[in-house]
C-alpha cells in the first residue's frame, strides 16, 4: 500500500548548513512539499541549538533590529538558569527561552528523492510574533501563487501565520490567519463553492480533544465557518490523545484524499487517511480504521522525539505520490504509494 523508499532518510540534519557560527542543526524534518517548474520543492523545518561552551548556558534567540531580523546567541551563566522538566526549554533570568529554534529552509531535487537543501534560511522568524521560531510549512498551489502556512510560535503561544510566494526567492508575509492556539492548518487546491476553504486544528484545553475542524475564507485572511469534522475516534489507541491534518487535500473522483496524523495512547503519531465529500469538504465519506504508517524504522523510533512519523507535504509525480514525512523531530523521509492504493484503504464509511 505504501512503500518507504530503502535509503531513507533522504535529508539529515548533518546535510543542512547552520545559519550562522555557533549554531548546530539538531533536525530537519516535517516538510511541506509542492511541484515548482521541473523540481520538486520541499520546505523544511529545520531546527538549530547553539554550541555547547564550558561553564555557560548558550540558546539560540532572533534579534529584531531595523534592517531586520538575525539569528544571534544569548549567553548566561549557569547559576543564572534553570533547566526545566521539558528538556526542550530552559528558564534565565526569569525568562523562558527554547534550547534549540526552527526556521524554513528549502530544499530542490529533480526526482523526488535525492535534494539539495539551500544554505539560507527561507521563512525565519521576522517580528515578536515569531520569536520562539516557525515551524512545520504547508504549501498549496492555488490561484497561481504558492500559499504557505506556518506555525509562528512567541511567549503568546503558538499560532498560524501565512506567506505567500510565486518564484519561492520574494515572499510576502500575510500575518497570523488563525490566533492561538491553532495549527495544522491546510489550504485546499482549488475554491468550493466559490470560497477558500482549510483544514486546522484549534486546542482543546478543558472539553473535548484536539480535532480536526474545517473552515472557510473570501480572501484566505479572514477565516469563518468554522466546524468541528473529525474528533479521535473512542477505543482507536492510535489516536487516542489528538488528530490533525497533513498535507493539502488531493482531489480525487471519489472526494477529498486527506493523510491525517494522530497521537496515540502511547505517544506515538501515525499517519490515517480521511476522503471528504468534493461539494461539502466538512461532510466526512470515509476514514482508515487502521493507520497507513506507523513508527516502525529505527529512524522512526529514534530521535530527537520518537516514535513519530509526521505527514505535510505530499506530491503526486508519474502516477504516484511521494508522501514526505518527518521522523522522530530529527530526519526527512519519503514513502511512496498511489491514489488507488489510499482509497482502497478507506474502509469505514461515516
Amino acid at each position: 500500500m505504501i512503500t518507504r523508499y530503502e535509503h531513507n532518510p533522504i535529508i539529515k540534519p548533518e546535510d543542512v548548513k547552520p545559519s550562522i557560527e555557533g549554531y548546530k542543526v539538531v533536525g530537519a524534518f516535517n516538510p511541506g512539499a509542492t511541484r515548482f517548474g521541473d523540481e520538486i520543492m520541499l520546505l523544511v523545518r529545520i531546527a538549530e541549538s547553539c554550541e555547547p561552551e564550558a561553564g555557560s548556558v548558550r540558546v539560540p534567540v532572533y534579534r529584531f533590529e531595523r534592517d531586520g531580523a538575525h539569528p544571534a546567541i544569548q549567553e548566561f551563566r549557569i547559576d543564572e538558569c534553570e533547566q526545566s522538566d521539558d528538556t526542550r526549554v530552559v528558564f534565565c533570568n526569569g525568562r523562558t527561552y527554547l534550547t534549540s529554534l526552527s526556521h524554513i529552509r528549502l530544499a530542490r531535487s529533480r526526482d523526488g528523492i535525492h535534494f539539495k537543501v539551500d544554505t539560507e534560511p527561507f521563512i525565519y522568524p521576522i517580528d515578536e510574533s515569531e520569536e520562539y521560531g516557525v515551524e512545520d510549512a504547508r504549501v498549496t498551489f492555488v490561484d497561481g501563487k504558492y500559499y504557505i502556512t506556518y506555525t509562528a510560535i512567541s511567549g503568546d503561544s503558538w499560532a498560524t501565520a501565512l506567506a505567500v510566494t510565486e518564484d519561492f526567492k520574494n515572499v510576502e508575509r500575510k500575518g497570523i490567519i488563525f490566533h492561538p492556539e491553532n495549527k495544522d492548518v491546510a489550504i485546499f487546491p482549488e475554491k468550493v463553492n466559490g470560497m477558500y476553504v482549510a483544514l486546522n486544528r484549534p486546542n482543546n484545553t478543558l472539553f473535548g480533544k484536539p480535532s480536526i475542524w474545517y473552515s472557510e475564507s473570501p480572501d484566505l485572511i479572514h477565516w469563518g465557518n468554522h466546524r468541528c469534522i473529525l474528533r479521535p475516534r473512542h477505543g482507536n489507541r492510535w489516536e487516542a490523545q489528538r488528530i490533525g491534518a497533513g498535507a493539502p487535500p488531493i482531489k480525487t473522483a471519489r472526494g477529498w484524499l486527506v493523510i491525517c496524523h494522530g497521537k496515540g495512547d502511547t505517544g506515538a503519531y501515525s499517519l490515517f487517511c480521511v476522503l471528504l465529500d468534493l461539494e461539502k469538504p466538512y461532510k466526512v465519506l470515509k476514514q482508515s480504521s487502521e493507520p497507513l504508517m506507523v513508527p516502525e524504522e529505527h529512524y522512526e523510533t529514534n530521535g530527537f522525539f520518537p516514535n513519530v512519523v509526521f505527514s505535510n507535504g505530499v506530491v503526486e509525480r508519474d502516477g504516484k505520490l511521494f508522501v514526505y514525512y518527518g521522523a522522530s523531530d530529527d530526519t526527512t523521509n519519503v514513502a511512496i504509494t498511489d491514489i488507488e492504493s489510499l482509497l482502497e484503504h478507506l474502509d469505514d464509511s461515516c
